[in-house]
């Protein structure tokens, strides 16, 4: 073993990972808000921005939601510094770096080695098996020592356990894990109140125990939870800091941290608050001094202090989103915007097929009823469809950005600055697919994908005293559903997103998603099946 590296904590999903002869970022967030002005770290990390933090040759950039693409900073960085990203179908990632004037861009295929010096540590990225999400964990291997930050990304048990076999050895000596929702589902949705607790939690809890039976499995020297949170200091959302405690769906790591350690007590877990530094070869922790007191004790009166110091930049970011002053036309952008989507993916239009109603409010508002599919899209502009399937209210001032081309649908989606309902309330990959990739070339991956997908490799799973022989991958994401899945009550719930199946049709029951194969079973005895368990329902997969 060579140079241990030293890993620092840089709030949200950043981590700093230096050695003697390295120096790299991951996913640095230091400049401020994300999504329309609604995100900020949490806690406040603005003291890291410094030139012994930011001084690095290498920043690996793992997609593109702002919490994780800082444009800002990432522009400000010396000319020197190069900047990696994963190679995703859609070219969107570098064309943003690009245009914030970023220099230096390398792009990386899935499982290249990209050398980081001539010492021989190298980095590789490994992205979620299915294109529909451009999410990546970064592995990097320093000094003979392996840290992989998932970042965002759902990965699973198998391709954990080749990141240690691609380094050499036989575990993951640091794993960075997310371990919180990023999700606008139940909270933007008109569900009475009780609806929305037993929502949140629900999510919660299956997010805890989907990382739980992954750090099981592949048993890393450390785990380090992280879980953002955000929060949201701009009094318009500042409701959603009610997503922070139990049982919301915004954890903080502390409680990430907790919970691992209670059902995984021989298993070391910890988490890093900004400025907080540990050595990966002894696990030695250096506390930043800053944080004799955990910000999330006393959260109310920290945001509330947080707020106030950042009082300016909330109301510049508000500034930056104007109403529309009556000249701009928004039904004619919305009409203009959805025509271009209609002509991305015909494969996604059969598979949306049904009406978005848009409730504009405020200057240039409306509501404006969008028929995306199965062969056509169009826009009526009186409202007057007789069962819109979505529904989504918003102000104009945040809509226009997106029609406009200033930002992304899901950029708005993460700003929580909308409300929707559906009808029937069942979640559609496709119609978010569209909207968040808005890009030909993405979504054909996705088609791609799917299309050519094999259905006839089957595994055996069990439920109670009866077996089945179901399709072995998830249609939706592709997940190996011999270690990615659990049963209960005759329900196949795949772990990587949540979706679930019916073992007596094989129809998935919570989203439009192709059915599993299923059919009645005798056992195998040279495989273990997928057995039954406890399983906490949800309305909603994750994203």
């Amino acid at each position: 073993m060579g140079d241990a590296p030293l890993v620092t904590g840089l709030g949200h999903a950043g981590l700093r990972v230096e050695t003697a002869d390295l120096r790299l970022l991951f996913d640095p967030w230091l400049s401020g808000s994300a999504f329309l002005g609604a995100w900020y770290p949490l806690p406040d990390n603005r003291f890291l921005r410094t030139e012994r933090v930011l001084d690095c040759d290498w920043v690996a950039v793992s997609h593109e939601h702002q919490d994780h693409l800082d444009l800002r900073l990432l522009a400000s960085l010396p000319e020197r510094v190069r900047v990696v990203i994963p190679k995703y179908p859609s070219a969107h990632l570098r064309t943003l770096l690009q245009r914030a004037g970023v220099r230096h861009v390398v792009e990386v295929r899935a499982w290249e080695r990209l050398p980081l010096n001539d010492r021989g540590d190298w980095l590789t990225v490994i992205p979620e098996v299915s294109p529909m999400c451009h999410d990546s964990g970064i592995l990097v291997v320093a000094g003979g020592y392996t840290v992989l930050h998932m970042n965002d990304a759902r990965l699973s048990v198998a391709q954990l356990r080749r990141a240690a076999a691609e380094a050499g050895r036989d575990q993951l000596d640091f794993l960075g894990v997310q371990m919180s929702g990023a999700s606008w589902h139940p909270i933007c949705y008109d569900y009475p109140p009780d609806v929305v607790a037993r929502v949140s939690g629900e999510k919660r809890v299956s997010k805890f125990r989907s990382v739980t039976r992954l750090v099981r499995s592949t048993k890393p020297r450390l785990v380090v939870p992280y879980a953002g949170p955000p929060c949201f200091l701009d009094a318009e959302v500042a409701r959603h800091n009610r997503g922070i405690p139990a049982p919301g769906i915004f954890p903080d790591p502390a409680q990430a941290t907790a919970w691992l350690r209670e059902r995984l007590p021989h298993q070391r877990s910890l988490h890093l608050l900004p400025g907080d530094r540990i050595d990966v070869g002894s696990g030695a922790v250096a506390r930043e001094p800053r944080w004799g007191t955990s910000p999330y004790e006393e959260l109310d009166g920290y945001l509330a202090d947080y707020a106030d110091r950042r009082a300016g930049e909330i109301a510049a970011d508000r500034a930056a989103y104007p109403e529309p002053d009556g000249s701009i036309g928004l039904a004619d952008l919305a009409e203009e915007h959805f025509a271009r989507l209609g002509e991305l993916s015909p494969y996604f239009l059969e598979r949306i097929g049904f009406v978005v109603r848009l409730e504009v409010d405020g200057p240039e508002g409306g509501r404006w009823d969008v028929r995306l599919g199965p062969d056509r899209v169009s826009v009526d502009r009186t409202g007057r469809s007789a069962s819109p399937a979505y529904r989504i209210r918003v102000a104009s001032r945040w809509l226009w950005p997106v029609l406009a081309g200033r930002t992304g649908w899901e950029d708005l989606f993460l700003s929580l600055r909308f409300s929707a309902a559906r009808d029937p309330d069942v979640y559609n990959d496709y119609l978010v697919g569209l909207l968040k990739h808005a890009d030909a070339a993405a979504l054909a991956a996705v088609e791609e994908y799917e299309v050519l997908r094999d259905p006839d490799e089957t595994v055996q799973v069990a439920a109670g005293d009866r077996r089945y022989e179901v399709s072995r991958y998830c249609p939706h994401a592709g997940e190996d559903l011999r270690e990615g899945a659990v049963i209960t009550g005759g329900v196949l719930r795949c772990l990587a997103h949540n979706f679930e199946f019916d073992l007596s049709s094989g129809a998935c029951l919570n989203a439009r998603c192709d059915p599993i194969s299923v059919r009645p079973a005798e056992p195998v005895r040279q495989t273990e099946p997928v057995r039954e368990t406890e399983l906490a329902r949800e309305i909603e997969p994750a994203r």
